[in-house]
């Protein structure tokens, strides 16, 4: 496909699923039923980790989540004991168990209480770059005592991980357009430093189109997808996950 063709494509997909309608059958709808940032940060954040399988498993999943928080996540992850994480025993999503999601809200309030909270800590890094907030924030949610067995579940760039449900929170945080998906409540990150959330969709429309090369869907596919994409928009490149995730779900499943 020539640039001419790829642009039109990139555009045109992106407008097509870059409106409300996306937020019904997608987890971002789990922080839009907040208004308070703080609210939408945490309730993001989670809604976010435990996106991968089927997207109206996480979104049930989610708003249990919500549930158990009493729908005030801020003032959960803020106030609550030992004893109050016990609400989470019964809890699963696939791999990501009771002793995950406890660890994850005594991270969050180290996070909150000591670190000015999730914006600070990420913006601090933004400075340099995605990779390097990445694995800063990385080392820093571990920092805490936890099992071994929980790590796996904050992905680290170091390792080479895509970090696909970290960079898709981050796209919710930092983005901001006229057509009200993404929240765009971090103000001091630039969206032209986020990077691509890729995963086996956009992995493969990427391929298809492409502006990707790499077989692997991992950290180095994520910079080369995401460089690609910045010749077509150099402050706003992360828009077209919309194009390549909207593109590789919903046409795929019309054919």
């Amino acid at each position: 496909m020539d640039r001419a063709l790829l642009s039109e494509f990139l555009e045109n997909y992106s407008l097509k699923y870059n409106r409300e309608e996306f937020i019904e059958n997608d987890p971002i709808q789990i922080p839009h039923q907040f208004s308070a940032k703080e609210d939408i940060e945490i309730a993001g954040f989670l809604s976010a980790s435990i996106a991968w399988g089927q997207r109206p498993v996480i979104i049930r999943n989610a708003n249990k989540l919500m549930e158990l928080m009493d729908y005030a996540p801020a003032d959960f992850v803020r106030n609550c004991t030992y004893a109050d994480l016990q609400v989470f025993n019964s809890f699963k999503h696939r791999t990501f168990q009771a002793v995950d999601i406890q660890f994850f809200i005594r991270s969050l309030q180290n996070i909150y209480h000591n670190h000015a909270g999730l914006e600070k800590v990420f913006e601090k890094n933004f400075e340099i770059d995605a990779k390097t907030a990445l694995i800063s924030f990385n080392r820093l949610f571990n920092s805490i005592p936890h099992l071994n067995r929980s790590e796996k579940h904050v992905s680290n760039p170091a390792k080479n991980s895509a970090a696909k449900r970290l960079n898709m929170f981050l796209r919710w945080m930092i983005r901001k357009d006229k057509n009200g998906v993404d929240f765009g409540i971090w103000g001091n990150i630039p969206p032209s430093k986020l990077m691509l959330p890729l995963d086996v969709h956009t992995g493969r429309i990427g391929r298809g189109l492409g502006i990707l090369n790499r077989t692997q869907n991992d950290w180095k596919a994520v910079e080369e997808i995401t460089e690609s994409l910045r010749a077509f928009d150099k402050l706003d490149p992360v828009k077209y996950d919309f194009a390549l995730f909207g593109f590789g779900v919903n046409e795929k499943n019309s054919e």
